[in-house]
């Protein structure tokens, strides 16, 4: 029995991922909860409640209480924590006594939602709550060489923030987030779809759609999906073919903003390192990563070489896990 646990803790919008120092990733569950608004208990959490999404009775409530990277709902989110460090005391037959944690926060966040996250974590019980920004914490999951003296320019694009950072030494020299990312993808393509035809679809039909036939580069093949949903004017359920080219045009937009995060972050980049960043190029990290054509559609328009991290969905937790080692040293490059 481990009455020390170190762990790491990805808090993020639409996953949260738990690291063990000596198990790896432990859990990966979405960041939904189930709450029965009546008398105020939670129903379920992680996998379990994101199935009941859309599907639940009046009294039956799934909560997303991560929004844009950070807290929206802060007891929710505490008792979320709670069921899934549970879980993970079960899972590794530890016991989960004070442990240390380490969590990754947005780049953009505020002294106030910092402060949300810490508590929400210490609420646990844990007994050392350090917090880590986002860039860095991908940086060290994909395998960079973030304590030497050279430019590792990374991109996590997560649920609800696309992060973007250059990391030397230990420390974001500079970096930009915007509240776009996943999510917003998919809201773009339920707008798209009830402005074009008409018809309401929900938030795991719009995620299938980005994932079978969303594109980032407009030169593709194309492709068409049959999608159902409840059409505005009868109330009856409708099935339609949506295609590749329209998705490409409803995420265009965010796409750009993304890009536009990206090429200010690399402006605002010292000269000294600018030369890394020809030769090493930038790292694709989070979910939006595996949006297909991503990689080539950056690598044409900001022309440095573009890299998918090894693992994409967990490199923030891996990194935030891997920070415990390091994490003396990053406070001080903080400072």
């Amino acid at each position: 029995m481990l009455s020390n646990a170190e762990i790491g803790i990805d808090l993020g919008t639409a996953n949260i991922l738990v690291y063990s120092k000596t198990k790896g990733i432990v859990l990966n569950e979405p960041s939904v909860v189930a709450i029965d608004i009546n008398s105020k208990n939670v129903v379920a959490v992680g996998a379990e409640a994101k199935e009941m999404v859309g599907k639940t009775p009046q009294n039956i409530v799934p909560i997303r209480p991560l929004k844009d990277g950070v807290i929206a709902d802060y007891d929710v989110t505490a008792q979320m924590l709670k069921e899934f460090l549970k879980k993970v005391s079960k899972k590794m037959g530890l016991s989960m006594r004070k442990p240390t944690v380490v969590v990754c926060t947005p780049s953009g966040s505020t002294t106030v939602e910092r402060r949300a996250i810490h508590n929400a974590v210490s609420s646990y019980g844990a007994k050392h709550v350090h917090l880590i920004e986002e860039p860095v914490a991908a940086a060290i999951g994909a395998d960079l060489p973030v304590d030497e003296p050279i430019a590792n320019v990374i991109v996590d694009i997560g649920g609800g923030t696309s992060e973007v950072g250059i990391i030397s030494f230990g420390g974001v020299v500079s970096c930009n987030s915007v509240r776009i990312g996943g999510d917003k993808l998919d809201e773009e393509i339920i707008q798209h779809i009830r402005k074009q035809y008409n018809i309401l679809i929900g938030e795991r039909t719009a995620e299938n759609i980005k994932i079978e036939i969303g594109y980032a580069h407009p030169d593709h093949k194309e492709e068409t999906m049959e999608v159902r949903g409840r059409d505005m004017v009868t109330g009856l359920p409708k099935t339609i073919n949506v295609s590749s080219s329209e998705i490409y045009n409803a995420l265009k937009e965010s796409l750009q903003q993304i890009l536009e995060a990206i090429r200010a972050t690399l402006e605002n980049c010292p000269p000294e390192l600018s030369g890394d960043i020809v030769d090493r190029g930038i790292v694709l990290t989070g979910g939006g990563a595996l949006l297909n054509g991503m990689k080539d559609w950056l690598a044409q328009e900001i022309i440095v070489p573009v890299h998918i991290a090894p693992n994409p969905l967990e490199s923030v937790a891996i990194g935030t896990g891997r920070a415990l080692k390091m994490i003396s040293k990053l406070q001080k490059a903080a400072k």
